[in-house]
């Protein structure tokens, strides 16, 4: 009988050792991006550099060329248009200064979709004058007809400090709560 305990005991430890050794992790899923230089961020360079030319010379064929049927734009200033409506305001507009620089910082590959960023300046006229509305952008393509269609962007204005000190909170910890914090009573 003591051996059949001694047995028993040494199986039962070793089994509690080996449920304690971790088991390695698998490793994270990477969406692989292309690198600044790669062949696929000049590639979608070209293509934003047609939609530039495009509105900056008015040229509705070429527009029509790197926008899908299906596109849709959501802008800096949070207007949601269809690419129809793009091309009525690039014919339509008065404004003769109106010129957009773009360029690709990185581009994913998700097999007949892209998505594409990087940093825009769009240069028209405001309100109060001459405005450079610097931001960011996120533009989705598709495959189509051996080429790429963008079918959905949405830009981000970069928001400009112009010196000024942002407002400090006074809240004692960053996620404040006012209901339990320190009361005067």
């Amino acid at each position: 009988m003591t051996r059949f305990a001694a047995c028993f005991s040494a199986v039962l430890f070793s089994c509690t050792a080996l449920a304690q050794v971790p088991s390695p992790s698998p490793a994270p899923v990477q969406v692989p991006v292309a690198p600044t230089s790669s062949p696929e961020v000049q590639q979608f360079q070209k293509i934003e550099n047609a939609w530039s030319d495009a509105v900056n010379q008015r040229d509705q064929y070429a527009l029509e060329l790197v926008l899908s049927p299906l596109f849709i734009d959501v802008s800096g200033s949070g207007d949601i248009s269809t690419r129809n409506q793009q091309l009525t305001y690039l014919i339509t507009t008065e404004d003769k200064t109106l010129h957009l620089d773009q360029k690709v910082i990185t581009v994913r590959m998700l097999g007949d979709t892209a998505v594409a960023n990087g940093t825009y300046v769009l240069h028209h006229h405001g309100s109060s004058g001459q405005v450079d509305e610097k931001g960011v952008f996120t533009h989705v393509f598709e495959r189509a007809h051996s080429g790429w269609m963008c079918i959905n962007s949405q830009r981000t204005v970069l928001r400009e400090d112009g010196g000024k000190n942002k407002k400090q909170s006074n809240a004692e910890l960053p996620f404040h709560i006012p209901i339990f914090g320190k009361s005067d009573k």
